[in-house]
């Protein structure tokens, strides 16, 4: 129970580590906030997952883990922003 917790604890520090550096423009809030949603994110549908499967495949669990992560991180993109970034002209309506 330790290892995979401490291994879904690595998957959502990775998810969240590589949100940022793939999609930096993607993501407003501070980096902080990115990378603690996807630990928590990837702990608790880690916990869920095993406890569904009651333990008996722990490969499931991690990879629930790892998609819980990156579900809910997405949710924190905001790709309306990214190709504004560092640019405040406003597009003109014809």
């Amino acid at each position: 129970m330790l290892v995979e917790t401490i291994a879904c604890a690595l998957i959502g520090l990775a998810v969240g580590a590589g949100a940022l550096v793939l999609l930096p423009g993607y993501f407003p809030a501070a980096r902080t906030l990115t990378i603690s949603t996807a630990l928590v994110a990837a702990l608790l549908s880690g916990l869920i997952a095993r406890y569904a499967l009651d333990g008996r495949e722990p490969g499931v669990a991690l990879a629930v883990s790892a998609v819980g992560s990156v579900l809910l991180v997405s949710v924190l993109a905001r790709p309306d922003l990214a190709g504004r970034r560092g640019t405040h002209r406003r597009h003109r309506h014809v």
